[in-house]
């Protein structure tokens, strides 16, 4: 049986009640049957900032923190993919591998404003379902305008919390709680990950 599945692509490095909300809200305005969180091995806009912890540690994180969310499932199939990844490579794997399915690409308005620097980005425009979500200090009409087919979901609630915000946090002893699901806290503590004594 078909799905409709939105694929929201992320480093999760680690994964926090942000990420988690906006899959279960991008799931429900778009009506789809599943959000499936791919976890990125090494974003190639992003390579060498040197905090980007083992593929699996974040896999396990994320596993840990949609265990008990209906419709959201963590997808490694990027970690098997030969690097450096681009998302291209993956949506056309997914297309084969999974046919059937109908994806939708999610991407935060941050993403989109850097969209050309993406591989093969007219490709992944003209053949594939792009899905646009606000982000914090970021003018998405103004962004959107240069992408018309891009799909727009608004009323999303903007999440001033990061994962580079939160790494600082936990390296500096400050408490994490409020963001981070207790058993994936409990996860970082006890592996000593981000810099935790």
């Amino acid at each position: 049986m078909s799905k409709r599945i939105g694929l929201m692509g992320g480093s999760f490095n680690p994964i926090h009640r942000g990420h988690v909300s906006l899959a279960r809200i991008i799931r429900t305005k778009l009506g789809l049957d599943e959000v499936w969180l791919l976890l990125s091995p090494m974003n190639p806009l992003k390579a060498g900032d040197g905090e980007l912890i083992d593929d699996d540690l974040r896999l396990k994180m994320a596993q840990i923190a949609v265990e008990n969310e209906e419709g959201i499932e963590v997808c490694d199939v990027e970690m098997r993919l030969p690097r450096p990844n681009y998302t291209i490579r993956t949506l056309e794997y997914l297309r084969t591998h999974y046919a059937g399915n109908r994806f939708s690409l999610v991407i935060g308005a941050d993403n989109l404003l850097i969209f050309e620097k993406w591989k093969d980005a007219d490709i992944l425009m003209r053949d594939y379902d792009v899905v646009v979500y606000p982000r914090p200090g970021y003018d998405l009409d103004g962004i959107v305008e240069r992408y018309p087919h891009v799909r727009v979901v608004r009323d999303v609630p903007e999440f001033p919390i990061s994962s580079t915000e939160i790494r600082r946090n936990l390296r500096e002893g400050i408490g994490c709680e409020k963001w981070l699901d207790s058993k994936v806290l409990e996860f970082i503590c006890r592996k000593k990950l981000y810099g935790v004594s």
